[in-house]
Order: C-alpha cells, then sequence, then structure tokens
C-alpha cells in the first residue's frame, strides 16, 4: 500500500521550474505536517520545506525565495513548486509526512514516500 506517492521530477536547465507532487492517504494528511527532504549523491538527506497542518510554512535558508510548498487539503495532496533551479538542487527529493520540531530545523518523520529525481542541468 502506497502512502505517499510523489510524481513531477526530472531533467531541466538551471534557472528553470518544476512541480512536485505528493497524494497521500487521507488519514496520513489530515493528522500530519508534511514536508520535503532531498539527499544529493555523497550527502546527507536535508529538510528542504515544510508545511503544518494549518498551513503554516518554513523552508530552509537554501531554497528561500525559490522554492514555494502548498497543501490541497480537498485533493490531500502536498506541492513544492520550484523555480530559479540551481544545479546544487539535483537531488532525490522524499514527500514525507510527521510532526515539526520547532525548536530546530526537522521534521519528525512517521512516513516516506518512495522519492522522486530532480536534475538539474547547467
Amino acid at each position: 500500500q502506497v502512502l505517499l506517492a510523489e510524481s513531477g521530477g526530472g531533467l531541466v536547465q538551471a534557472g528553470g521550474s518544476l512541480r512536485l507532487s505528493c497524494a497521500a492517504s487521507g488519514s496520513i494528511f489530515s493528522t500530519n505536517d508534511m514536508g520535503w527532504y532531498r539527499q544529493a549523491p555523497g550527502k546527507q538527506r536535508e529538510l528542504v520545506a515544510i508545511i503544518t497542518s494549518s498551513g503554516s510554512t518554513n523552508y530552509a535558508d537554501s531554497v528561500k525565495g525559490r522554492f514555494t510548498i502548498s497543501r490541497d487539503n480537498d485533493k490531500n495532496t502536498v506541492y513544492l513548486q520550484m523555480n530559479s533551479l540551481k544545479p546544487e538542487d539535483t537531488a532525490v527529493y522524499y514527500c514525507c509526512a510527521g510532526a515539526y520540531v520547532t525548536y530546530r530545523w526537522s521534521l519528525s518523520v512517521n512516513y516516506w514516500g518512495q522519492g522522486t529525481q530532480v536534475t538539474v542541468s547547467s
């Protein structure tokens, strides 16, 4: 049973845009904060963006002003709009659901998606 299903990754040139989508089961979506992590080759997984169940958002400094996270409660879907993409944004992006740890930049993850590859060429 797939609880979080990502889509929308691909290959794009630097400066371009992509939108990632993550469809979640209803019970997960309504009771969890949602976020996106990414992991580049040879690097640790890093948290990119969070949207709480109430709609508050927060971003890693590296993507502020370029990425926008949003959620559609009717469709049980969370989105990550990525603009002005850079080669350093190349990574596997993972949708996740859990609890936002507000005193530090972290999401206590209960559920992970399978990941979607984003590749930004220079």
